[in-house]
């Protein structure tokens, strides 16, 4: 997020609740690689790419210096958002070409990807590793995290609750890391296999309030789970840095409308659960064991096979878990605004199909690593 403070906006509209809406804020943090156009390899041209950027609001460094990261400006309604996504994405694509490589939206890269060597001069990211080197060096891999601001903490840390159930729809929306290494490794989402092996990659446990989840990071500070409060990488918490819940299990996401579903579906939610917090209704009791189970399914098939339903264990379609989501935060898509968004992107997301299904299309006909590059090239930086 580019600002340390998320005002709210006030919106027409009535809370699912019933009580009027303020419509909370919300941002987003997109990451890239940048690839060789020929070979498809990863390029460290991000200081390159950055030094031409640096009167730009948004692009920064990332872990590895062939990523790059674009954070929105703090929005107040999808259409801003969707104008700053493509606003970042025209920007970083125009200055990786005129570096000799090109910006792809995928979260794994396709032909591998050097490991330490490429990681980023920053004190803290050496720091890190110092401390997890096996882990460091596979985590070159790119994330999409969406920010929605919340009055306080409190309420935050019992929205994250709320949302456990619901991570394992979202990561099989936004899918999109099929291959590595120039092989298919049979995920619609290798990202979340490699970076669930952190200690700390995890979903949301039942906390009560800031209290609880505080207790939660200072265990695993003290047991070298992580190096600090930023290295908790829980699948959604509250930011270290913004008052916001951040949720940051998904892929980023090939196209830029599947990025603005992703964000509209999150702020409903937030929406959703802050409405029943204050209703004093209980979380929903979806079993830790379906939760992980839900989140290993959307991992494996994204949305083209079966995935589990976190509250009953059961393997159903997975598009039919997103009509679940859907239904459930309908009232709050209605009072922010955003049903004919998620309506109109839920249906190009149908037709066309999740990342991880675009580029196993890609991958059938395209003959070599430049038509694969060129062809997520494309995609990556379309204007529609």
């Amino acid at each position: 997020m580019t600002s340390g403070q998320l005002p709210n906006a006030a919106a027409p509209g009535t809370a699912p609740g019933g009580d009027p809406l303020t419509a909370p804020t919300f941002g987003v943090e997109e990451e890239f690689l940048l690839l060789d156009p020929i070979h498809g390899r990863p390029v460290p041209a991000a200081p390159a790419v950055l030094r031409m950027l640096r009167n730009e609001t948004g692009p920064r460094a990332e872990l590895m210096n062939y990523q790059v990261e674009t954070a929105t400006a703090v929005c107040t309604g999808t259409d801003e958002l969707g104008a700053e996504l493509r606003r970042l994405r025209a920007l970083a694509a125009e200055a990786a070409r005129a570096r000799g490589c090109r910006l792809v939206a995928t979260a794994v890269a396709p032909y591998g990807a050097p490991a330490l060597s490429a990681i980023t001069d920053a004190p803290r990211y050496h720091g890190l590793a110092a401390r997890h080197p096996t882990l460091t060096a596979l985590s070159g891999v790119c994330a999409c995290q969406v920010h929605v601001g919340v009055p306080s903490r409190d309420l935050g840390a019992q929205v994250l609750t709320r949302l456990r159930p619901w991570l394992a729809t979202l990561l099989a929306i936004s899918a999109n890391s099929p291959f590595t290494g120039g092989h298919d490794t049979g995920y619609a989402s290798h990202r979340y296999d490699l970076v669930s092996q952190w200690p700390t990659a995890r979903p949301p446990d039942e906390w009560r309030d800031a209290a609880d989840y505080d207790r939660a990071v200072q265990r695993l500070l003290r047991r070298g789970a992580a190096m600090d409060e930023r290295s908790i990488y829980f699948l959604a918490r509250l930011s270290p840095r913004y008052p916001t819940v951040e949720v940051r299990v998904a892929d980023t996401c090939l196209d830029r409308g599947t990025t603005l579903l992703l964000a509209a579906l999150v702020r409903a939610l937030v929406v959703t659960a802050t409405a029943d917090v204050r209703a004093g209704l209980p979380p929903p009791p979806a079993a830790p064991r379906w939760v992980i189970g839900s989140l290993l399914a959307a991992a494996h098939n994204g949305l083209a096979g079966p995935g589990i339903d976190p509250f009953t264990g059961d393997a159903v379609p997975a598009w039919d878990l997103v009509s679940v989501l859907v239904g459930h935060v309908g009232a709050a898509l209605a009072a922010l605004g955003d049903t004919a968004t998620v309506a109109t992107q839920l249906a190009r997301l149908r037709e066309h199909g999740t990342g991880a299904e675009r580029q196993r299309r890609l991958w059938k006909r395209a003959a070599t690593p430049f038509d694969i590059v060129a062809g997520l090239a494309a995609i990556t930086d379309a204007t529609d």
